[in-house]
């Protein structure tokens, strides 16, 4: 290993942006947690760590709880529906973990209704696999405490949510929603949803959008259809790997985002419509600067 432990920094790093970002749904947040992990690691005596991944993974965890916590206060005062940041996973499907777990835009949105310790335990079990002996350590809990951790977190998750789709059914209500919404065939919408079907528009303040959550199947397609009248009438919908699943990038003539769509489906239909218009949460999904151009030395 090198003397300055880049190379164990750099072998854990995406675990410890996978942690951080299903524990906060924002990629800004996660990527100041690795680098605060980072600098942490730049002052330990190394020569005295045994298990470098293990360290790592502690303390980006401990800080990521301490992020937790101040999140949920900040969010109160958000200005309308607050949606995760949605991440292009086109390279990673899993974010740095074992599994895709947790990392759903709906399951990131309830896993904001538990506390901070029941979200690591959740995430760290659920999609890293570590053992509840293991989780008690980094959290400074029982096994035992970890465990009924877990418990009261599956069971409030699953006590709000209807068993989700197969993945492959889900990619083909999506296609479907994408053609309708292209051909502005609203009774066909209409056919893919629930009747308690709800929309939820995240514009952060930044961006007109509606302040409150649409709740059945009437006000939903009327919201959709206003949209693509108004604003959408010329944009381009494009099916894209959007946390660990398929999601639209609705994009202007530029190429430049103007919402990621998510669909919550179950096996009852599509009970959910994520519209994510924030600008600051769709930089991962914005076209790569042409070789040449200005936008090369933004930096």
């Amino acid at each position: 290993m090198r003397e300055d432990g880049v190379a164990a920094f750099l072998d854990v790093r995406p675990q410890l942006f996978g942690i951080a970002y299903r524990m906060l749904g924002s990629v800004a947040e996660a990527e100041d947690i690795v680098q605060d992990a980072w600098i942490r690691w730049q002052r330990t005596d190394r020569s005295e760590v045994e298990n470098p991944a293990a360290f790592l993974t502690t303390t980006a965890t401990r800080l990521a709880l301490t992020a937790a916590t101040s999140a949920r206060a900040r969010r109160e005062t958000y200005p309308g529906p607050w949606l995760p940041e949605p991440v292009d996973t086109s390279d990673d499907p899993a974010l740095g973990a074992e599994r895709a777990e947790a990392l759903d835009l709906a399951v990131l949105l309830l896993l904001e209704k538990l506390n901070p310790a029941e979200r690591a335990v959740y995430v760290l079990h659920e999609a890293f696999d570590y053992p509840y002996r293991r989780i008690g350590e980094i959290l400074e809990i029982s096994e035992a405490n970890a465990r009924q951790l877990a418990r009261r977190a599956r069971l409030a998750l699953e006590s709000d949510r209807s068993a989700p789709a197969p993945p492959p059914v889900r990619r083909r209500l999506l296609e479907t929603f994408v053609a309708a919404a292209r051909d502005g065939d609203l009774e066909a919408l209409e056919r893919l949803f629930t009747q308690d079907v709800v929309a939820r528009a995240d514009g952060g303040g930044k961006v007109h959008a509606s302040r409150v959550e649409l709740r059945g199947v009437a006000r939903v397609v009327l919201f959709i259809d206003n949209i693509l009248r108004k604003y959408w009438h010329e944009a381009t919908f494009t099916v894209v790997d959007v946390n660990g699943g398929a999601g639209v990038l609705v994009a202007d003539d530029a190429g430049m985002p103007l919402a990621i769509l998510a669909l919550d489906a179950t096996e009852r239909g599509v009970e959910r419509v994520f519209f994510v218009v924030n600008p600051d949460k769709m930089r991962q999904f914005e076209p790569a600067p042409e070789a040449g151009t200005d936008a090369e030395w933004a930096h």
